[in-house]
């Protein structure tokens, strides 16, 4: 070899860089018609039926308190119908005197449930604004300013409290534990693993409210009128956690508490657990205070059939499946109980 040849460098193979298939970009599946009926009711925007003919400066304010949705409003109203009806038979009230103080029991609760809503979304406005379902409710989408959220639950608790006015003493006594209740729950739901119990302990207080509002002077000492208050409790429970089915997943990523996080994974034996315990509490109630078969056979009856098809058929990873089922086991279950009180009463 000369000197003036150069030995070529070796030739090294470079392997080209490991790049990651692309997964293939899918289509979200469009949401059902019944899917975006529920969103658009269950959030904050609703704006069809009546609420379109009213004024547009008073639609965020009927938003606020859950009026164009009043599920919340019937809930509160039949448990307290509960307490007064179960009172009435007790008492052998006349019907003229069940009608007024249901007719002042009716108004207050309406006052009672816009404040509490309004409260809730004041508090819950920072995380209402990061969940899909929650984020075009008043408050966070700014039609209500925070100020003007407290100035209206500031009015209507007053509004709710002028309700009391024609009613014994006891009423009062029987408001407090449950007015602390509504304003600790959009706390509870930071501070602890179910805030679904402060929910179903300030809805069972209503059954003692509607009570004493007949005239019971301590009805919380009342075998009867507590077993119906606790299975009004589980009641309450039992459906909430399955309306809470319809945002896990937003409350596992933003570590919001609920009963529905806490019991992932064993839902539907715990909701039956509340069923037997819903069950079992108003037949209880009804032994305690003598009722008859108009009773056992609608309130009784009812809800073990309404709700163990519920528990049994219900979807929990389907969200318009839990809105409606929810919905509709709210509703019947209570209307079974307040009818199964009512004849009870009546005849």
């Amino acid at each position: 070899m000369s000197k003036t040849e150069t030995i070529a460098p070796p030739v090294v193979a470079q392997t080209p860089p490991v790049v990651a298939p692309t997964p293939p970009v899918v289509a979200p599946t469009p949401a059902t018609g019944q899917e975006s009926r529920l969103a658009q009711q269950f959030g904050g925007h609703y704006t069809s039926g009546w609420m379109s003919s009213l004024p547009a400066a008073w639609t965020p304010y009927i938003q606020l308190a859950r009026l164009h949705r009043p599920h919340g409003l019937i809930v509160v109203t039949l448990a307290h119908l509960f307490g007064i009806l179960h009172a009435a038979f007790q008492l052998q009230s006349s019907l003229r005197e069940t009608l007024r103080v249901s007719a002042i029991i009716i108004a207050g609760s309406v006052f009672c449930n816009s404040g509490a809503h309004a409260w809730n979304d004041l508090v819950d406005a920072p995380i209402d604004a990061q969940v899909e379902r929650t984020k075009t409710r008043p408050i966070p989408r700014g039609a209500v300013t925070k100020t003007a959220a407290f100035i209206f639950a500031a009015a209507q608790a007053a509004l709710a409290a002028a309700c009391l006015l024609p009613l014994p003493p006891s009423t009062i006594v029987a408001c407090v534990p449950s007015i602390v209740a509504i304003l600790y729950y959009p706390f509870a739901k930071r501070q602890m693993f179910a805030p679904q119990l402060v929910l179903g302990i300030s809805i069972g207080l209503c059954v003692l409210v509607g009570s004493a509002a007949m005239g019971v002077e301590k009805p919380w000492y009342d075998a009867s009128t507590l077993c119906l208050a606790a299975a009004t409790m589980l009641w309450t429970i039992l459906f909430d956690t399955i309306y809470a089915h319809m945002d896990l997943v937003d409350d596992v990523k933003l570590g919001v508490n609920s009963f529905a996080v806490f019991i992932q994974g064993y839902a539907r034996p715990v909701l039956f657990l509340l069923a037997v315990g819903l069950i079992t509490l108003l037949y209880s109630a009804g032994v305690y205070a003598g009722m008859g078969i108009a009773f056992n056979g609608i309130a009784v009856a009812g809800c073990l059939f309404c709700v163990g098809g519920i528990v049994t058929l219900l979807d929990l990873e389907n969200r318009a499946s839990c809105g409606k089922w929810c919905i509709f086991g709210f509703r019947f279950t209570g209307i079974s109980i307040l009818t199964g009180l009512l004849l009870n009463y009546l005849v």
